[in-house]
């Protein structure tokens, strides 16, 4: 592998690290989504930088950038635009929305409907939109960084599964340390101007893309994923105590991402093959969206990271 590469990945969680205290799994985790090419969705209570974080990956990697402000009288067409009539040439003239971008922000994107939530679904998959009839492909990379509040929350709609499955990972984001927070206010409550600079460009992450889809995977790590996807959809072939509590497994994506994600993290580890230890480093930000529990499940307090630890001990790793 080359070192050049592990640098350039080194600074940019340096300099990310300069605005966000701790969260240092939540940036590692972030970077390997933007590497796979996926959409990220960060879950978490209001005012743990989630926003922050999202706004300070876009400026060290020097792409373009866009917040939406996700709210119930949001239209479709405040995200991908519309066509304007113009009398002068009698022609109807597009109006990009701002979606046109690299980086989307969906700020707290639970608290649209959702119809406008679903606006985002061919953009998410198929990397292009529809504005009434046109077909736009967007730039790239494009990816889609959606902050959420948790769903018991006042004012806030569930996702649509068909939507939260094509956001590559999900990740928690917790409360920081007592040692953290006084960090954050020797930072934010003093005048002291913290510049970000440009780690990487849009053509280096274009390039690692590529790089990371050549890293070499073995049959028995395929099978390995394949396995512990399949535990999810038939616990009782590999004898999952929980998987009563189970009501829909994982989908094919979730064989797909997880794939890429290894990928990725062998790649941010400076090694040109995946081990059964990055499939396990980030399979529960994979499945912890796409696992649906039962009812039951709730009134027992059984977690679907409950379930994945079990899936984990049960499925042999190579």
């Amino acid at each position: 592998m080359n070192n050049n590469n592990n640098n350039k990945i080194i600074n940019l969680k340096k300099e990310i690290s300069k605005i966000i205290v701790g969260q240092e799994e939540i940036i590692e985790k972030t970077i390997i989504a933007i590497l796979s090419g996926g959409n990220l969705l960060l879950e978490g209570a209001p005012g743990l930088a989630k926003t922050l974080l999202v706004n300070t990956i876009a400026k060290s990697c020097s792409l373009g950038f866009s917040r939406i402000q996700f709210t119930p009288d949001l239209l479709p067409s405040d995200i991908l635009g519309t066509k304007i009539f113009n009398q002068n040439s009698s022609e109807f003239i597009t109006k990009k929305g701002p979606i046109f971008t690299n980086f989307l922000l969906a700020d707290e994107i639970n608290r649209a409907p959702p119809k406008t939530q679903s606006a985002l679904l061919e953009a998410m998959q198929e990397k292009q939109i529809s504005i009434l009839g046109d077909t736009y492909k967007l730039d790239k990379p494009f990816l889609v960084m959606a902050t959420q509040n948790p769903i018991e929350q006042e004012g806030t709609y569930p996702l649509p599964e068909a939507q939260v499955d094509r956001f590559m990972m999900k990740l928690i984001v917790n409360y920081p340390s007592k040692i953290d927070e006084i960090e954050i206010l020797n930072r934010m409550t003093t005048n002291n101007n913290i510049k970000i600079n440009s780690i990487l460009t849009k053509k280096e992450i274009l390039e690692f893309q590529k790089k990371i889809k050549n890293i070499y995977v073995d049959d028995l790590i395929k099978e390995y994923v394949v396995s512990i996807i399949d535990a999810t959809r038939n616990p009782d072939k590999y004898s999952i105590e929980l998987g009563k509590y189970i009501k829909w497994g994982a989908s094919p994506r979730a064989n797909i991402w997880t794939i890429l994600g290894a990928k990725s993290y062998a790649f941010i580890n400076n090694r040109n093959y995946v081990n059964s230890d990055d499939v396990k480093n980030i399979i529960k930000e994979i499945l912890r969206h796409r696992i649906i529990l039962t009812y039951e499940s709730e009134l027992e307090n059984i977690s679907t990271e409950n379930i994945i630890d079990e899936i984990l001990l049960k499925v042999e790793s190579p």
